[in-house]
């Protein structure tokens, strides 16, 4: 049974930095990618960001330069993913969800809350 613990968020100024790590336990057979997605008040839920079975990263536009995903490397693939978010802004402000991606199965984490006040 995979499982997905996220934390970091919380609340920031704009122009402020926040750090999501997200630890995946389980079987990773069959890994594809893991990474962020956000969903704010009445918006579908949107990728923010990934990173693939074999290291290469994926932003969304609107975060390209300002955000970067990495991954733990003392761990084996997908354990461990953080999301260094700097220079945020008000439209940032979302719930924040790991998603890992295995071929055939898909999981989310319980998601958490990022505020950026202008």
């Amino acid at each position: 049974q995979v499982q997905l613990v996220e934390s970091g968020g919380g609340l920031v100024q704009a122009g402020g930095s926040l750090r999501l790590s997200c630890a995946a336990s389980g079987s990773m057979f069959r890994f594809r990618s893991m990474g962020w997605y956000r969903q704010a008040p009445g918006k579908q839920r949107e990728l923010v960001a990934e990173i693939t079975s074999g290291g290469t990263p994926n932003y969304a536009d609107s975060v390209n330069g300002r955000f970067t995903i990495s991954r733990d490397h003392a761990k084996d693939p997908g354990y461990l993913v953080y999301l260094q978010m700097n220079s945020l802004k008000p439209e940032d402000t979302a719930v924040y969800y790991c998603n890992l991606l295995l071929i055939g199965r898909n999981y989310w984490g319980q998601g958490t809350q990022v505020t950026v006040s202008s």
